[in-house]
């Protein structure tokens, strides 16, 4: 007898799939946006988006400062990819424990504690830094524990943003996430090397701690309705429908693989931008500031158009556009020691990378029921952050081998081949069944 999945299993019990989840209700009365913003009729969506914005803006602020401070600390581009690999090592062994409760436990109150631990470490790492303290085992130790708050973070933000508006309005949410990322990833490098030049990197540690607020306030005046999930599984037979249902759907399958081969060797284009900046286009922490703008305004612009298209048919299609094109302008920056035409390659390379990740995500929520989105999410933050160690380490290990420009360019070489090789599991993807991968 064939073993059900999880969607046909609750069926078989009596159970609806669940399209529309309790903490959606809260619309605004009288306010209806455009296709471009329909996510924004969700009252805990605007809280969501507005407390996130200001949040993730302090996050992008402390990721710069904290690479040029490593840097500082020790002249090692090895030790770059060390710090950011085992700031993302515990996602290896703590995601699917956090999507398993995501599925089982108020997302709110999970996202709450998970945002109030990561402002005590920023306190903490300003702190360190302001009163000469810190060293680089320092900033090791907590981004391994910033690591583990995130492992429980990132499945949980996604799954929730499907709760608050519905599948009708969650491609749209996506790519105002997208949106909202990348305009703070814009802000967050641009201010950061203000701060850095006035304040010192401490500064920039210390407005990181205090954007947490807004994320925080929002949360907490959101109106959600939580409803108990019925759970008649273990914990163990929960993880082995999550699999079953990946190994069925080739689509969710060759998207997990594909964001695994990215987050290893293209993604780690920004453990090696202080070193472009410093060494190789020699513009130091302003500069350093400029080069993710940048990137964070290509992906913003990747965003928009994403979000302009409403829930279009050829998804997969664009998809693969996005990637090649990523691939292949890091490979020309790699090449470039013109300042502004690498500012100007870094907006395509922001471009594509949008591109091909929002839509990535898109296509596996729309693949999944709202039962077990916890846990296949909490799959692709595995893939996604969870192989982040193994390219740090990959890149700054070539890196102090060969060059920079050798570590981009081969993991670039890779990432394109592999979704060239992949691209008929999820090519066609967007024009089935209502967008849905079968």
């Amino acid at each position: 007898m064939n073993e059900l999945d999880p969607q046909q299993r609750l069926q078989s019990a009596g159970q609806e799939l669940p399209q529309e989840s309790p903490a959606m209700a809260a619309r605004a009365d009288g306010i209806r946006m455009p296709r471009q913003l329909t996510s924004f009729n969700h009252r805990n969506y605007r809280l969501f988006f507005g407390g996130q914005i200001v949040s993730l803006t302090g996050t992008w602020l402390q990721s710069v400062a904290q690479g040029w401070l490593v840097l500082q600390l020790t002249n090692s581009a090895l030790l770059l990819g060390v710090v950011s690999s085992i700031s993302t090592l515990p996602i290896l062994f703590f995601s699917i424990p956090a999507g398993l409760a995501a599925d089982r436990f108020p997302k709110r109150s999970i996202l709450v504690i998970t945002q109030v631990c990561a402002m005590i470490l920023a306190f903490l790492l300003a702190s360190l830094t302001h009163f000469g303290s810190i060293t680089v085992y320092h900033v090791i130790a907590i981004g391994f524990m910033l690591g583990m708050v995130n492992a429980f973070d990132a499945p949980t933000r996604h799954s929730f943003v499907a709760e608050m508006v519905g599948r009708e309005d969650l491609p749209n949410a996506i790519a105002l996430n997208s949106a909202m990322f990348n305009g703070a990833r814009i802000a967050g490098p641009a201010i950061a090397g203000a701060v850095i030049a006035l304040a010192g990197i401490a500064g920039a540690f210390f407005l990181n701690g205090l954007s947490f607020i807004a994320v925080i306030a929002g949360l907490l005046m959101m109106k959600v309705d939580y409803v108990v999930p019925r759970v008649s599984v273990s914990v163990w037979q929960s993880l082995k429908e999550c699999l079953r249902f990946v190994k069925r759907n080739r689509t969710v399958l060759g998207l997990l693989i594909l964001t695994a081969v990215v987050s290893i060797f293209s993604m780690t284009y920004a453990v090696l931008m202080p070193i472009f900046a410093r060494d190789i286009l020699k513009v130091g922490p302003g500069g350093l500031g400029c080069l993710m703008s940048m990137v964070g305004l290509g992906a913003l612009l990747g965003a928009i158009t994403l979000s302009s298209l409403g829930n279009f048919l050829w998804k997969g299609k664009l998809l693969l556009t996005g990637n090649i094109t990523f691939c292949v302008m890091q490979i020309l920056f790699s090449y470039s020691r013109i300042w502004p035409l690498s500012l100007l390659l870094l907006i395509f390379m922001g471009w594509g990378m949008m591109t091909n990740m929002a839509l990535t995500n898109t296509l596996i929520q729309t693949s999944v029921s709202d039962s077990i989105r916890g846990r296949v999410m909490s799959l692709y933050t595995l893939m996604f952050l969870g192989m982040a160690p193994i390219g740090s380490l990959q890149a700054g290990a070539i890196a102090n081998a060969l060059s920079p420009s050798a570590a981009m360019r081969i993991g670039s070489v890779i990432c394109a081949l592999t979704a060239v090789l992949l691209s008929p599991m999820f090519l066609n993807a967007g024009e089935r069944v209502g967008g849905k991968a079968s």
